[in-house]
This record gives structure tokens, sequence and C-alpha cells, in this order.
């Protein structure tokens, strides 16, 4: 049996192994992102099409959530997260074959296997909290969340150096920042290979001499039964799904926005703004999540989640009611990520603290299909909103989503008598 000295060794190797693997891995997510929705109207022809490419990386992560918590059941965290960065890496060279071949259902097709690696981005802030002490899961899980902010926000500004990089290999100028994002990924895979030991996961079981996983174990319907009969975990999950259904819907549209707005005003940066708009959306999203993290243990992990879904309905009326001032909506896109990350830490914490180390894997799992599942969704319905009523009616439609989470999450804390977590 480990000792308690042993024990938080191998957590700090942990959670060292982890942020480093996060800071490579996470650069795919930001490429696509930034150039996907310009490269599926661009290849398609059809601006109703702008939010294919998040939504198939919704969907990727939605899809390979339970099955990768299933894999991480039976074989660990290691071979669970590696597995998932592997099928990524396929997604990144999807995505330089659709720039070369000019073919959108490889833009549809890489960016479903790039999604993978954000479930893997998911199950790694949950793999740091197995062998966390209680007190200090928020401020773990944020810091595995927080080294995200390197490749994130550098991959939707990979394009430049990618041109270079493309040019001097003779491919088109889009295929080098895929190609940088798949270098990103085969480190990112290469350091969970070799140092995650002793896996997380594992050591949780053998510290709780808990039976073996059965096979047939870790679905979808017993992810959801484990979250529908804990009204705290239920919280959490709506808190989280609010936020990023809004993060999703409004940050999918705002590339496009940005080229309509660029194009009308005759101005040829249009990339260039992008890029820097993402990317500070995205450093709002991680770069202040060690400071969520510490607030959350702070405070209670339900109040922060109530002040990250109120920071994301701000956003989301403020970038739809100055979609004119690109000004304005970069601040409002930087808002959306710090209220997207308030309730992206504190509920994966209050999810965790909820439930008993034997029904977590199979509850965060089923959260993470769920969470991306809905931001696929928000991601479809808001380029058909942007076709209809414009970017303003992607702020405002959102907002609203926002808001309904927050009276859902307040109405099961009055109800049910949540205790602060």
């Amino acid at each position: 049996m480990s000792t308690p000295t042993s024990t938080a060794e191998i957590q700090r190797r942990v959670r060292i192994a982890l942020s480093c693997a996060q800071v490579f891995s996470s650069l795919g997510n930001g490429s696509t992102l930034a150039l996907g929705s310009i490269l599926a109207v661009e290849l398609s022809g059809n601006e109703a099409l702008a939010g294919t490419a998040t939504t198939a990386l919704g969907l990727g992560a939605a899809l390979s959530a339970v099955p990768l918590a299933r894999l991480a059941a039976l074989r660990g965290r290691r071979v669970a997260l590696g597995t998932g960065l592997l099928v990524a890496i396929v997604g990144t060279f999807a995505m330089v074959g659709a720039v070369v071949f000019s073919s959108f259902p490889l833009v549809a097709l890489g960016s479903l296997l790039v999604g993978v690696a954000t479930a893997v981005n998911l199950q790694a802030r949950f793999a740091v909290t197995d062998l966390a002490e209680p007190h200090q899961r928020g401020r773990d899980l944020s810091l595995v969340v927080w080294a995200i902010t390197v490749g994130a926000v550098l991959g939707p500004n990979t394009g430049g150096p990618g041109a270079v990089l493309a040019a001097a290999i003779g491919m088109p100028a889009h295929a080098g920042a895929f190609l940088i994002s798949a270098a990103g990924m085969v480190i990112g895979g290469a350091i969970i290979v070799m140092f995650l030991r002793s896996d997380p996961l594992l050591t949780r079981r053998r510290l709780d001499d808990a039976p073996p996983v059965a096979r047939g174990s870790h679905s979808w319907a017993a992810g959801a039964r484990i979250v529908a009969s804990n009204p705290t975990s239920l919280a959490a999950v709506v808190g989280m799904i609010g936020a990023h259904a809004t993060m999703v819907g409004v940050m999918a549209m705002t590339p496009l926005h940005i080229a309509h707005h660029m194009h009308d005003a005759g101005s040829p940066d249009t990339l260039q703004v992008v890029g820097l708009t993402i990317s500070l959306h995205i450093a709002g999203m991680y770069a202040l999540s060690p400071v969520m993290g510490v607030l959350t243990d702070r405070l209670g992990s339900r109040t922060m989640t109530v002040v990250g879904l109120v920071g994301t309905l701000v956003a989301a009326l403020l970038a739809g009611l100055g979609a004119v001032h690109l000004p304005l909506v970069t601040v409002a896109l930087v808002v959306l990520g710090l209220g997207w990350s308030a309730a992206t830490v504190a509920g994966a914490t209050m999810l965790t603290a909820s439930l008993p180390p034997s029904r977590r894997v199979e509850a965060q799992g089923f959260t993470d299909a769920l969470v991306s599942l809905v931001g696929a969704l928000a991601a479809a319905s808001a380029g058909l909103v942007m076709g209809g009523i414009d970017y303003l009616g992607v702020g405002l439609a959102y907002g609203g989503v926002t808001l309904l989470a927050l009276l859902g999450l307040l109405t099961l804390a009055r109800r049910d008598r949540i205790r602060p977590l």
C-alpha cells in the first residue's frame, strides 16, 4: 500500500506530466477553430456550412468521451489519453489533405478526428483529480486546464508560420498550420505515454482496494443515471452545458463575422485579426484558470459556477449588441472565455466532489460527452442563426441559453438545498 508521502509524489508527477502534455496537444484545436469555419465556406461555397468544422470538433469529442472513459476504467488514464491523441493526429493530417485537395468532406472528417483531442483535454482535467486532496481539487484541476493556454493561444496564430513552412515544402498556405498542430500532438502524446506513471486512476483503485472493472460497464446510460440521481451532480452538468453552449455558439461565428466586416471595410488583414481575436478569447478561457481554481476552493464550486454563467451571459449580449464594433466584439470574446473558465473549472470540481471515486469515471465520461454534444449542436445551430438574423441574433440567442442554464442551476439549488462544495 502506498504511503501518503509516495501518493503525494505520484500526484506531483501526474500534475506535471498532464500539464506539459496539454501545452502541446492543444495546438490542433486552436488551428481548427480559427481556420475551420473559413475553410468550410471556401471549400463548400455555402455560408450555411460555416459551423461545420466546429460542429465536427464537438461531435468528435462527444462520440469519443464515453469510449475513452471506458478505456481509462479498463486500462488506465495513460492508455486512454495516448490513444485519443493518436486518433487526433490522424485528424490533423486529414485537415492537411483537405487543404491540399480542396476537399470539404476532408474538412469535416479531419475536424471530427481532431475533436478527439478535445475529449482528451477534458479527460485530463479529471485525471489530475484522481489522487488530489479534496481541498486542492479545484487548484490541481485548474492547473491542468491552464496548461492548455500556450498551445491553444498559439494555435490560432500558426497561420503565418504555417504559411512559411508550407511554402518551403511546396504546399498550400493553410496546410502548414495543421502540420504544426500535428507535431504538437505527437509531442503531447509522447509525454503522456512516457511520463504518466504511475497511472493516477489505477493508483486510486489500488489505494481504495476497488474491485476490477467489468468490461460491459461505463455507458452513456450508466453515466446519465449517476448524474441524474444526484442533484449536485446534475446542477454541475447544467452549469457546464450552459456555459459551453454559449461559448461555442458565439465563438464559432466570430471568425466569419470578422471576415465579413473586414471585407466590407476593404481590409486585407482578416486572418491576423481573426487569429488575434480567437487567441485573446482562448487566453480568457485558460490563462486565469488557476485563479478560478483557487476561488472555487475558497468560495465554493456552486458560487463560482453561477459567477461563470453570469459572465457568459453578459459576454454574449455584449458581442451581439456591439457587433459593428470589432474592438467591442474582442472584449466580449475575452469575457466569454473568462465566464466559461469559471463555470468549467467550478462545475468539474463540483461534479467530482459530489460522487464517490467508484462512480466518478462513468459520470465524468457521460458529462464530457454531453457537454461536447451540446457544443456541437450549438455550433451547427449558430450557422443557421447567423444566416437568418446575423451576428446580433447569435449573441441574443445564446445569451438566452445561458440564462436558462442559470435559472436551472438556481432552481436545483433552491429545491434540493444543495450545500456549497
